[in-house]
């Protein structure tokens, strides 16, 4: 991924803390010599050797799973909070632009089979249903329901790299910064604030 210095997020805590809240990614890989990509929940972990890892599942419906066995090497794109600039909010004259943020990972991909599978889906499950009023658990479920799990691959990305930009007018003089803040904030759309409240937390 391309990222001009200025732009280049090289926190550790802050991209693991990024990819725990944003894990509804696109995993990309060859297939078939052809390229291939699903949007799915990856999420990240730390695995028993203390490496950094990210897993998840797909469904053996999907052919894209058979590409995992030939060619190990994958992407997987998170995106966050972005919102189109004007360049109208400038004291000068220049040109529109789009502030955004992006977390590249690239790894090796490895099928999980016999337990693993339902460990995967458990914390998977545990994550996200935390915080309903009845939550779901996997060992509640039925033997009948289970036997889905039949269907789904399971798998580990062993990461390789990691490359984060976090574009947030950086190169920006303070009152220019803080009229763009001003600017998407009158916006009020969702991408708008969530862009809004990322340049609050740095401000130049």
């Amino acid at each position: 991924m391309y990222t001009p210095e200025i732009y280049k997020n090289e926190n550790q805590e802050e991209i693991k803390k990024f990819l725990q809240e944003n894990s509804f990614g696109i995993l990309i890989n060859q297939s078939n010599g052809k390229l291939c990509a699903i949007h799915i929940p990856l999420e990240l972990e730390i695995n028993k050797e203390g490496e950094d890892i990210l897993y998840g599942h797909i469904s053996k419906e999907n052919p894209q799973w058979k590409g995992f066995t030939d060619n190990d090497q994958v992407l997987a794109v998170f995106s966050g909070p972005h919102s189109y600039i004007s360049s109208s909010w400038y004291n000068h004259e220049n040109v529109p632009t789009w502030n955004y943020i992006a977390v590249h990972v690239y790894g090796k991909i490895k099928i999980i089979e016999g337990e693993g599978v339902v460990e995967s889906l458990k914390k998977l499950v545990d994550k996200y249903e935390q915080n309903s009023k009845k939550p779901i658990r996997i060992e509640d479920l039925s033997q009948k329901t289970m036997l889905q799990s039949r269907g789904i691959v399971a798998f580990e990305i062993e990461i390789t790299e990691i490359q984060a930009t976090r574009k947030m007018s950086q190169n920006r003089d303070d009152t220019n910064y803080q009229n763009i803040i001003t600017e998407l904030e009158k916006i009020n759309t969702d991408q708008s604030i969530a862009t809004a409240k990322e340049m609050k937390k740095c401000p130049i």
